[in-house]
């Protein structure tokens, strides 16, 4: 990855890549700026700005005039990746410690490593056939009755919600968190915020299977929505948005990415859920999502419980069970010491192996309740 570093800093003395790559281009192949803007459909003076520099396209131009050219798209947006990397890192002090730092991260996140189906240890496959297996009993026992069934899912959902509000440091027990959630009751000794996570995260797993059972997916709006529901009324400024300032996690070692990566980090990762959703796994696709989501932080608070939503939304959206992480301290060491591992180390395998723990003792709870 070094010479990722020293590649991407040539280009700090060489401006406009992009344009220069375009104008050439034409020089070459004998088309004006006006003949190149009518066959691609992108207007002539943006055209012209794009081979100045003076603007950079949007990714519907850069396809357009990657197929008016008849090249790849990928050769010709690498081009503009270039310009926007260097015009990110053009007045940072230190460019070349700031890509180096992320190296490591952006090896994982982008490498054949990520586009592929990550290769499974003998153990995980045997997990999965087993959660195979559990899976399939579960839905072999459908259907219950109404009643049955609304109670299972009102224990799960508060016991998920109780665990997951735990682990950011939610002092309610499991009993208040039943008694806010399902009975409107105010716990004395506790703060109002905490009354509101519960509440909120409540209304997020309804959320979720609202969008199981309307067939829709994850995108940029519905995890939008979802964190929003998650900070409402606790941080209204926040709820719903990327955060717009560097932020650091306390304990940790990784440290999130800039807020001005977060637009291209995340076009990335809802893309890498649509070219591997079906591909990997569906338990560990929503480990995957899981855990990128976390990496990137893209929120200034909220992180970790959206991240746990949108695993249990592709989970219950796949057929299985709402799986809890617990909150206990040796459990929330054994989920960070993890998630470590995948961004700092690059080995997901610990993630995985703790995901489908919880998915195959979620599956076994469900059984033993019918």
């Amino acid at each position: 990855m070094k010479s990722m570093t020293i590649f991407v800093l040539t280009f700090f003395v060489k401006a406009m890549v992009f344009g220069i790559y375009i104008s050439e281009w034409r020089a070459a192949n004998g088309y004006t700026l006006s003949s190149l803007a009518q066959l691609s459909g992108v207007d002539q003076a943006l055209v012209s700005k794009y081979e100045k520099g003076k603007r950079m396209p949007s990714e519907k131009h850069i396809v357009a005039l990657a197929v008016a050219m008849g090249i790849d798209v990928s050769e010709l947006r690498a081009k503009f990746l270039v310009d926007k990397i260097a015009g990110m890192l053009e007045y940072e002090t230190k460019p070349q410690q700031i890509l180096m730092a992320a190296e490591d991260r952006v090896e994982y996140l982008v490498s054949k490593k990520s586009l592929v189906v990550p290769k499974l240890s003998l153990e995980a496959k045997q997990k999965l056939n087993v959660i195979d297996e559990l899976q399939a009993r579960w839905k072999a026992s459908k259907p219950l009755s109404g009643i049955q069934l609304h109670k299972m899912e009102e224990y799960f959902s508060t016991r998920y919600t109780y665990d997951s509000n735990r682990i950011e440091g939610n002092t309610l027990t499991f009993q208040e968190t039943h008694l806010v959630v399902a009975e409107g009751l105010t716990i004395g000794g506790k703060s109002m915020v905490e009354h509101l996570e519960a509440v909120n995260h409540t209304e997020a797993i309804a959320w979720l299977k609202e969008m199981v059972h309307g067939n829709e997916d994850i995108t940029r709006r519905n995890l939008l929505d979802i964190h929003g529901l998650i900070l409402k009324s606790i941080n209204s400024g926040n709820a719903g948005a990327y955060r717009s300032v560097p932020v650091m996690i306390g304990g940790s070692e990784h440290k999130p990415p800039q807020p001005y990566m977060l637009e291209k980090l995340m076009e990335d990762y809802f893309l890498h859920y649509q070219q591997q959703k079906r591909v990997m796994h569906p338990v560990i696709l929503a480990a995957e999502m899981h855990e990128r989501l976390v990496s990137i932080h893209p929120f200034l608070d909220g992180n970790g419980r959206t991240s746990r939503l949108i695993m249990n939304f592709i989970l219950l959206k796949n057929g299985y069970t709402v799986t809890s992480l617990k909150g206990d301290y040796n459990s929330r060491m054994e989920y960070y010491a993890a998630l470590e591992n995948v961004q700092v180390n690059n080995n997901p395998e610990p993630f995985y192996h703790l995901i489908l723990d919880k998915v195959t003792e979620s599956l076994i709870e469900h059984l033993e309740m019918v």
